[in-house]
């Protein structure tokens, strides 16, 4: 059997952390967590991961920060950023800086599972 595809989610909502990664596990996904940007950052340097959805607007270090890092560290992640201020702007931008997606909040799970299929290239 193939291995599970690694999903780092990343959004200072405990909430919505906890939600989304029981969701993604129940769909057969390989889930951890992180509560804001350094921890993501940190997390990301220790290990490998398929896809890490990122919210944009965190505390200290936002999801544009951590999408940089990826990009210029480890650019084989697929990076999907979540927020709750979809705006043009912002989508722009992080597709110019390297996402593969993007997705509003409050999200539809169908939509971020076809966002990570797409990403992961199923």
């Amino acid at each position: 059997m193939a291995e599970k595809p690694r999903v780092l989610v990343v959004d200072d909502e405990e909430a919505l952390r906890y939600l989304l990664s029981t969701e993604l596990a129940a769909e057969g996904y390989e889930v951890e967590t992180a509560g804001d940007g350094d921890e993501a950052i940190e997390t990301i340097k220790q290990k490998d991961y398929d896809v890490v959805l990122l919210d944009i607007k965190m505390p200290r270090v936002d999801g544009f920060e951590v999408l940089k890092f990826i990009k210029q560290n480890k650019p084989e992640i697929k990076v999907i950023m979540l927020t709750a201020y979809a705006d043009v702007k912002n989508a722009i931008e992080a597709l110019k800086l390297g996402a593969s997606d993007f997705v509003s909040k409050p999200y539809d799970l169908e939509d971020i599972l076809t966002s990570i299929n797409r990403a992961l290239g199923r």
